[in-house]
């Protein structure tokens, strides 16, 4: 069993957290409200499932996930997550989190950034390319023909394959993307952003459609950089 710490308790939070608690792991909630807000979250999620703070969270987890605006990332506590595999879902909204010089330039990536924040952490990209209720919707047995996969990018093998571990787990096959760098792949406006798990990219409520690893590297191998678009 793997307790799991979240820095954010928001859609993807809360939606990994209750595919982390169906597969038998622990989970501790925090946000930036406190944990008295999570009082809800926590009693849907049951005796598996308790609140704290980030940096309770975050000594707690045996993995955490930061799921916050990316404006906020250098708020993530960091001694606590030293020498821990960090989950990063942060995506680049300038008009939400300021406009990010090096991000604009393309010359790092939202996880590096976090990378840097956290020098002794192991961060993995992921969850961050698929839209909280179908993340929910598309989680399978292992073996399942109607199996989708979720792309992965990290600077550690041994990071990467803890995730890929805990994504079978939840439900999910794993796509290496290789280092944090190649994280832009399914950042948003790609290729291998989130329409790529719609049934119909022009509307949405039609739900979606399972992603197999293949179709998946397939799908980000034509994501372009957005000076390339």
């Amino acid at each position: 069993m793997t307790t799991w710490g979240f820095i954010g308790s928001g859609n993807i939070g809360s939606t990994v957290a209750r595919l982390a608690v169906a597969a038998g792991h622990d989970v501790v909630m925090s946000n930036s409200r406190g944990p008295e807000t999570l009082t809800g979250l926590v009693a849907e999620l049951g005796d598996a499932a308790r609140a704290g703070t980030a940096e309770e969270a975050a000594q707690a987890g045996d993995v955490v996930v930061v799921t916050i605006p990316l404006g906020a990332r250098d708020q993530v506590p960091v001694e606590p997550l030293a020498g821990k595999v960090v989950l990063d879902t942060m995506n680049y909204y300038p008009e939400r989190d300021g406009q990010v010089a090096a991000l604009d330039d393309e010359s790092t990536t939202t996880s590096e950034l976090l990378q840097a924040h956290l020098p002794t952490s192991h961060v993995v990209k992921v969850f961050n390319n698929i839209y909280f209720e179908h993340l929910a919707a598309l989680a399978r047995p292992s073996g399942a023909p109607d199996r989708s996969a979720l792309a992965v990018a990290g600077d550690d093998a041994d990071a990467k394959a803890t995730v890929a571990r805990l994504l079978d787990e939840i439900g999910y096959d794993t796509l290496d993307l290789g280092p944090l760098a190649e994280g832009w792949r399914t950042q948003r406006d790609t290729a291998g952003y989130a329409a790529v798990y719609v049934v119909d990219p022009q509307d949405w409520s039609t739900g979606s459609r399972p992603v197999t690893a293949p179709e998946l590297a397939e799908t980000v191998a034509r994501s372009r950089r957005y000076r390339d678009m």
